[in-house]
């Protein structure tokens, strides 16, 4: 199984100590702004045990992050293939998500060029693609402050949501090694 060091970070496998501040997270309205719905303790309980699973069979996949200096962790980030069918899948994607005490801080961005360099030399990957919801700046700031290039052709709605739902709309980024 792969660890990721960064400067400042650690993207390490899911621990029983992460379950707790990683159901705080998915619980705050606040971090969950352009998510469909809050998360229920159980639900993001199963969330952090899907992506370690995910991790032991594939080697990588959505990392707990730690912040090195504390111990702390702080949500997480990670690439894998996308979980919906859309024009542009097979694919793999790039995703993250902090708690808000870590927003601002370069973290994003930072666990990103890891995952990126990670994707291209070690998994072999030949692009990665980002995408998430159409007016999700920070989202959108980060994938464009890593190199991502935004396809607007792949702009899509999202599967589990109705046509008019105001978090349907995605944008699709993509980068190329």
């Amino acid at each position: 199984m792969s660890v990721i060091e960064t400067e400042r970070l650690i993207l390490r496998q899911w621990q029983e100590s992460d379950h707790r501040p990683f159901q705080r997270m998915n619980a705050d309205p606040v971090v969950m702004e352009f998510m469909p719905r809050l998360m229920p303790p159980e639900d993001s309980d199963k969330l952090a045990g899907k992506f370690s699973k995910q991790i032991a069979k594939n080697g990588y996949g959505f990392f707990a992050v730690e912040v090195k200096e504390a111990a702390e962790f702080i949500g997480f980030a990670g690439i894998a293939p996308v979980a919906i069918k859309t024009d542009f899948t097979p694919a793999t994607e790039i995703a993250w998500r902090f708690d808000y005490a870590a927003w601002g801080k370069g973290y994003a961005t930072e666990a990103a060029r890891a995952l990126i360099d990670y994707g291209f030399k070690d998994i072999g990957l030949t692009e990665i693609v980002g995408f998430c919801v159409h007016d999700n700046d920070g989202a959108v700031h980060v994938m464009e402050k890593v190199g991502m290039i935004r396809d607007p052709e792949g702009d899509f709605d999202y599967p589990n949501l109705r046509k008019d739902h105001p978090l349907g709309r995605f944008v699709l980024f993509r980068l190329q090694k």
